[in-house]
């Protein structure tokens, strides 16, 4: 098979530990555009939270971001695709948020929306490593109801990092029938998108705008986030530090994100 493209997750996979790209990684992907291989982010980020790595990225064309909620150009600078969550889900998850005394984060097209509270606390929901992050690109807001309503149809997903699993663990069993996707991420969060929206969807929606086929395209990731994209794709290859639910459903293990293993990948199959 000729793959024509190729689908990154970033944390846990293209970056490493340091939340870097390295030198070597970030080499292999511009070679690897030069190709014209489709090189593109599949990630929970958006678009400001991609920010501050423009520089390595620089000619990425197109991202599959806030975990599929928002396929983007990223040279027009323009939504291909954008889902936004009902208003009245939303609502009931700042409620189940706060009960838990949750840190909340809400993503629109361009915007990272926290609590300024919250972005100085984020050891308590073992979110630490972002805080340097949260602190230069977050819009701050204390109400987040009342953002909501100013803003119509401009969220599309609603993180809610809590203090400890037992604490995701009850907000989970709250949510278990709504009409919404719901998937782990880091070591205590929750993502809340609209139903049937993941990452799987956001590369459907890609590879119909570009003309390629699924089964033309490799998917790297680590975390069960990337559940469904890795199920969608062409080639399925687990970063060495991925966990073993997603180890299991990969065709390929390569090494892990402080070893290049997203170099590895181009290197073995482009």
């Amino acid at each position: 098979m000729k793959y024509k493209l190729l689908a990154l997750d970033m944390d846990g996979t293209t970056l490493n530990s340091e939340k870097k790209i390295s030198p070597r990684t970030a080499e292999a992907i511009a070679e690897l555009i030069k190709k014209n291989v489709a090189v593109v982010v599949s990630t929970g980020r958006g678009v400001a939270e991609l920010s501050d790595y423009k520089n390595e990225l620089k000619s990425m064309n197109y991202g599959i971001t806030i975990s599929g909620g928002l396929v983007y150009d990223f040279f027009k600078d323009a939504a291909i695709s954008v889902h936004p969550l009902p208003e009245k889900i939303m609502m009931q998850l700042i409620d189940f948020g706060l009960e838990e005394r949750a840190m909340i984060h809400l993503l629109t097209i361009r915007d990272s929306i926290m609590r300024e509270e919250d972005i100085q606390n984020t050891a308590d929901f073992q979110m630490s490593v972002y805080q340097d992050m949260y602190n230069r690109i977050c819009t701050r807001c204390d109400d987040f109801k009342e953002y909501i309503r100013a803003h119509p149809g401009e969220v599309i997903k609603i993180n809610i990092y809590h203090r400890s699993p037992e604490s995701r663990a009850r907000n989970l069993e709250r949510l278990k029938n709504f009409d919404l996707t719901i998937s782990y991420a880091e070591t205590t969060a929750l993502e809340a998108s609209p139903k049937g929206i993941t990452k799987a969807s956001g590369l459907r929606e890609l590879c119909d705008f570009l003309k390629i086929d699924i089964a033309e395209t490799v998917v790297v990731g680590d975390a069960p986030n990337d559940f469904e994209i890795l199920q969608a794709a062409g080639l399925a290859v687990a970063m060495g530090n991925a966990t073993d639910e997603i180890k299991k459903i990969c065709d390929v293990v390569v090494s892990d994100n402080d070893h290049d293993g997203v170099a590895e990948v181009i290197e073995k199959f482009f």
